[in-house]
């Protein structure tokens, strides 16, 4: 049972487990949060339906959240979830709990070509800071900072930095969301709920009508040309994911490349590369040149955290 962990991914909208063994990742399952009162249920769930599988007495957990004391309270959910309590109740030996944004920060030195699409030019330089963000339900950032003995990772809470507008399209944007939320992160804007907020607050200033009220749909629209709400929505999304990106990017010094995760992005690759992300990642004055050095890159696997929780585990000591 060397290296065997039980894995868990819990973001604000779903929640997915798996099994490590022999270094494979195995047994995945995804359910979503909304449908269990609590982890434990959720893990109480998922254990259930591997009767006769043995299982391992080590568990990794990576929570969309801030950790605190081995603690996190879901950023998107009313999930509490404590490493301490996970061990009692399942009678493990070792309980890691992380931000979720940490291990997807330590999957990215193990991804592959197949692994990654890339917007616009550049190329990484060795060695260099790496940043990562993640429109999702929530919008996740980290970094990865190269040191003597191995990379290490910066976890924060950069989704909710001010969002600030590149022209004044986006300051009557931002200036409408106020009047809702007071103060606008850019994950208010950038994740799922973001979707929404941008095309509800374009179809106020444009006086039209919202055309969509999901996500799904108003990425639908948007593609399909059948909603100049969601269209607008859309376009203002990916322009501010590169003011964003290349915020980050400036921040961390990241030349060793920027790379977009979460789970919506994905689903319209080739629409980011067509749109203003990448000339506003690009556009910031005299450092256009240090940011059009630097590559863009969407991951497009699945397994993402999972993958991040098993390289967390192979640098412990026994792992």
């Amino acid at each position: 049972m060397r290296g065997a962990a039980i894995l868990a991914d819990i973001g604000g909208t779903n929640a997915r487990f798996a099994l490590l063994r022999d270094g494979r990742i195995t047994a995945r399952r995804r359910v979503r949060v909304a449908d269990f009162p609590n982890v434990d249920a959720a893990m109480a769930d998922y254990l259930a339906r591997l009767r006769g599988v043995p299982l391992p007495l080590r568990m990794a957990v990576a929570a969309a959240g801030p950790i605190s004391g081995g603690m996190v309270r879901l950023t998107n959910s009313p999930w509490r979830i404590s490493a301490g309590a996970l061990r009692d109740a399942f009678r493990l030996r070792d309980v890691t709990l992380v931000n979720d944004f940490a291990a997807v920060a330590w999957a990215v030195p193990h991804l592959t070509a197949a692994h990654t699409m890339t917007v616009g030019g550049g190329r990484a330089q060795r060695g260099a800071p790496v940043a990562i963000l993640g429109p999702g339900t929530g919008l996740g950032v980290a970094g990865m900072i190269p040191g003597p003995s191995g990379p290490h990772v910066l976890v924060t809470e950069g989704g909710h930095v001010t969002m600030a507008p590149a022209d004044a399209r986006e300051s009557a944007i931002l200036a409408h969301l106020r009047t809702r939320f007071g103060h606008v992160s850019a994950e208010r804007v950038l994740s799922g709920d973001g979707l929404v907020n941008l095309v509800q607050a374009i179809a106020v200033l444009d006086g039209q009508a919202a055309g969509a009220h999901t996500p799904d749909a108003i990425a639908e629209h948007a593609l399909a040309g059948t909603s100049p709400s969601c269209v607008a929505a859309l376009a203002a999304f990916c322009a501010m994911l590169g003011t964003m990106a290349s915020n980050l990017a400036l921040t961390l010094g990241a030349r060793g490349g920027v790379y977009i995760a979460g789970g919506i992005v994905p689903r319209f690759v080739n629409y980011l590369a067509a749109s203003a992300f990448r000339s506003r990642f690009e556009g910031k004055g005299r450092f256009s040149a240090y940011l059009s050095a630097i590559p863009t890159r969407v991951i497009v696997y699945d397994d993402l955290a999972f993958l991040g929780l098993r390289a967390m585990l192979q640098r412990r000591k026994g792992g």
